[in-house]
Formats: C-alpha cells, structure tokens, sequence
C-alpha cells in the first residue's frame, strides 16, 4: 500500500472513473486514514495534493483529464461523491469548455493555466490552485455532457471566457467560430453576453456585430439552399417593398410578386429592445397582410434544423396564391 497507487490503471478516455484522482472523502471511504493520505502526499511520495482535499495517485504531472477531473471533484461538496456519479451541480465552462466542444480557436486543455468551473450561486467556494470558481448569478444551465464530463453549453462557456479576456481577435475568432460552425445562434451567445454586462466593452461590442454580421449571412446561405434544394421557384431577394407614390412598407428577405409570398428572417440582435423589434415587426406584418401579402417569419435555427419542413411552409404559401384575393400592387425595388 505505501508505494503503490489504489489503480494503476491510466485513464484510457476522460469518460472513465477518474480513479486517479480522488477526494480525502473518497479516500476514506475506501479505507484510507487521513494519515496515511498525508504520508503518502509528502514531497517526493507516490502521491500528491492538487487541490483542497482532491489528491492524484501518482507523481508527475497531471493530465488534462486529470485536472479536468480534480477541478470538478473540488467544487463537489457531497460528503463523498461517488466515482463518476456526476459532480453535485458543477460544470466546466469558459475556454477549457470550448476546448471541449472542439473550437479549433480555443486554446488547447494542456495550454490552458486555469480551468473555470461554474457552479450555483449558494456554492461557497474559492478560486485556488488551477481552479476558478464562476458562480452562476441565477439559474445555472443544463450541462451537456462532453467526453463523460459536465459541460457548459457553448453560449454560457463563451460568455465565462469572453469575461477574462482582453485581446479583441481572440473575443472575434471565439464568437465568430460559433456561429460560423453551428455550435450555437447569435442570439444565445449576445444574451449571455448581455447577462454577464459585457456589452458595455468596446472590443466585446465590435465583435458582437461581427457575429451578428456572420449569422445573418448564414442564415441567408441556407434560405438560398432550401429554395434551390426544395425547388422552389426563384423570387427576387433582398428587396424593398413599397406601395406606388406611397410610403417604405419594408425590407424582406424573399418576394415572389406573381404569388404576393414575402419571407423575413428573424435576426434580431437580443441586446436590443426585444419588445419594442417585435412590436416593429408584428406592425410590419400586419400592414402587408393587410395589403394581401403573406409574411412567412423563418429562423435562423429553423432553417438550419428544419429545412425540409420550413419548405413546405413556403411552398404552401405559394400555392394558396390562386385562392386569395389579389394583392395590392407593390413596387419592388432593390434593397
């Protein structure tokens, strides 16, 4: 027992039992006096301390897994967690969560100093060692699991890493990337953003337009491929609706004007007034039905997640044309 750690088995994957890494609790419920767990902690010895009562059962340098697993193990305040039993609400965020979810952007987990652990509000926990704590200033979101870990989602993970950094093109790539690779939508990520009352810096402002710039283009790219791919017929796009010697009635995204078909895209920026665009919106709509065109509101995440079924929404659309009175004459003009 002196020299020989309780599993000498190397973690193959972070998803097994992190038996390399344990509590005091943990420990003593495996029959391991507190003295013993001292002795063998010395400098020098077979084990040793990486945080507050969380202890790697062999010397050298942690892994990633490692640390990962013993940062999560010190935010855990059961009275002994069991071996891959969750960890009691905590969850890994900031850019160790983003390494996670695979940003190539992100810095990679053994480059990473620090690993920020979120954990609730009533946590009463200090940031020490390679850990630091995030406490969640409401309701903590679901974890997703990555590699067997608890995980932030990407928008909240974003937000967490975003708080500690400076540099503008590093805020840029990591929100850029999100939405770029579908990891989340824009709007996920400026409400976090807004949460955290980051949108007061300058450099997280610049990049937010960036990103709002960069899902609205993706948005638009997968309307262009559900018209093409669905075969529906070509309207004119971006365009600018107005009635003849009347006033503007408004952009859309797509118009087909033999059917009186409009499609907008919903890509309202969250830290906005959201009441006040939705009620611009709902006016916009109804003023157009009212004139006899039919708005049909798409999302961003509708398209990319439903294409098929928001084609049949339009091409439904369309084909009702023939049993609506006709439309008021509009002039379209390039938007």
């Amino acid at each position: 027992m002196k020299n020989t750690p309780l599993s000498p088995r190397p973690l193959a994957h972070p998803s097994d039992p992190p038996r390399r890494v344990l509590t005091a609790a943990q420990l003593r419920a495996r029959g391991v006096p507190a003295a013993e767990v001292a002795a063998q902690s010395r400098p020098g010895g077979p084990w040793q301390r990486l945080l507050p009562g969380v202890y790697l059962l062999h010397p050298g340098p942690p892994t990633s897994d490692e640390r990962l697993h013993a940062a999560l193990l010190y935010t855990d305040r059961r009275p002994a967690p069991a071996d891959g039993a969750g960890f009691d609400g905590s969850m890994v965020t900031g850019l160790a969560a983003l390494a996670l979810h695979g940003f190539r952007s992100a810095p990679r987990l053994p480059a990473l100093d620090r690993v920020d652990v979120l954990v609730p509000r009533t946590r009463r926990l200090r940031s020490t060692g390679f850990v630091r704590i995030v406490r969640a200033s409401h309701e903590p979101p679901a974890a997703e699991e990555v590699t067997g870990l608890p995980v932030a989602p990407v928008a909240r993970a974003l937000a967490d890493a975003v708080e500690g950094l400076t540099d503008p093109r590093t805020v840029r790539r990591l929100l850029t990337e999100a939405v770029r690779e579908g990891h989340c939508e824009p709007a996920s990520v400026v409400r976090e953003l807004s949460r955290a009352r980051l949108l007061s810096r300058p450099h997280v402002v610049d990049a937010v337009d960036a990103l709002l710039a960069e899902g609205r283009a993706l948005a638009e790219e997968r309307l262009y491929a559900m018209v093409r791919d669905h075969g529906l017929p070509d309207p004119v796009w971006n365009v600018d609706l107005r009635l003849p010697g009347g006033p503007h009635l408004g952009g859309v995204d797509a118009y087909w004007p033999d059917h009186a078909v409009a499609v907008e895209l919903d890509t309202r920026a969250p830290r906005q007034d959201e009441d006040a665009l939705w009620s611009e919106y709902t006016r916009k709509r109804e003023y157009l039905e009212r004139l006899g065109i039919t708005v049909v509101h798409l999302t961003p995440r509708k398209l990319r997640d439903a294409a098929d079924q928001q084609a049949v929404v339009v091409r439904t659309a369309l084909m009702a044309a023939d049993d609506r009175p006709p439309a008021a004459y509009v002039v379209v003009l390039p938007r």
